[in-house]
């Protein structure tokens, strides 16, 4: 029987993969509302997801797509947060942003509809991103903890992976810009391979750092200039197998600093839609099945 489902690798070739079109998602969405940047535009926005997606499928994956219900849920696009796929099935998770508390449910319904069971849900007061996960390796699940996951949500998230063999490791973020801002764990690294990682070395947790060289990863640091002026969205790419990666246009020194380490970098135009949003292609796609 095919394997269906299944995802504790940030890095194996993706087979699989939850999206929601920006056309539906983010139609009326509103950027003081939503705490997007001036550039924001739902139309080009919509016109750069779409890009995103065909990239995507040109890697292999098959893209299932979340709901185009007009729901008014704009950051629903990102459907890396409200949910984690394990090899044993899905987690809901707990939004820590009040607009987004929805999301989890849409999922929910999805991953029924897909035939994928549920292994348990964070509830409150716990709060879990998916964008503060990242899996270090098949048993060993990193979160940051921060202003959108607290410590009650990872303890919640320990306890239902311990039963299968996965360690879950806390580590602290800093603030950086603030409350309303977007720090999550991802925002600091990104996993091109196995052993092979994309990081901003100055805002990764010391012991997250000191973890990642004792399980041997080699470390790629994003260009510190185009980290800022992206607000730390040239850092976030996609591996859609080892060393095969999609990123966000206009960082050339981050994706120079990839292909010296082996990797192919595939970009797309996403000022209206990554750089306003502050979400980039990993926050964009809910990887389902990873081989």
């Amino acid at each position: 029987m095919t394997k269906a489902y299944g995802s504790q690798s940030m890095a194996g070739p993706l087979k699989r993969v939850l999206m929601r079109r920006a056309s539906s998602a983010m139609r009326r969405a509103k950027a003081n509302e939503w705490h997007y940047g001036p550039g924001f535009d739902p139309h080009k926005a919509a016109r750069q997801h779409d890009e995103l997606a065909a990239l995507v499928g040109a890697s292999g994956a098959e893209i299932e797509w979340l709901t185009d219900e007009d729901d008014g849920l704009a950051d629903s696009v990102f459907t890396h947060d409200p949910s984690l796929m394990s090899d044993q099935g899905a987690i809901l998770l707990s939004m820590g942003k009040v607009l987004r508390e929805p999301e989890p449910a849409l999922h929910g319904v999805a991953f029924t509809r897909m035939g994928i069971p549920v292994l348990g849900s964070i509830t409150a007061p716990g709060t879990v991103e998916g964008g503060d996960c990242v899996w270090v390796d098949a048993g060993t699940l990193a979160v940051g903890r921060g202003v959108r996951t607290n410590e009650a949500g990872i303890r919640q998230l320990a306890d239902m992976l311990a039963p299968h063999g996965i360690s879950v490791l806390g580590f602290d973020l800093p603030l950086w810009q603030g409350e309303e801002a977007c720090l999550h764990l991802q925002s600091v690294i990104s996993p091109l391979a196995s052993d092979l990682a994309l990081v901003y070395a100055p805002l990764l947790p010391a012991a997250f750092y000191q973890l990642l060289r004792a399980r041997g990863y080699t470390l790629v640091h994003g260009d510190a200039d185009e980290f800022h002026a992206s607000n730390g969205l040239s850092l976030n790419v996609l591996a859609t197998a080892p060393r095969q990666v999609i990123a966000v246009a206009g960082f050339p020194k981050t994706a120079a600093a990839m292909r010296a380490a082996g990797c192919s970098v595939q970009t797309f135009e996403a000022d209206a839609l990554c750089i306003a949003c502050e979400g980039g292609p990993t926050c964009l796609t809910r990887p389902i099945l990873r081989q």
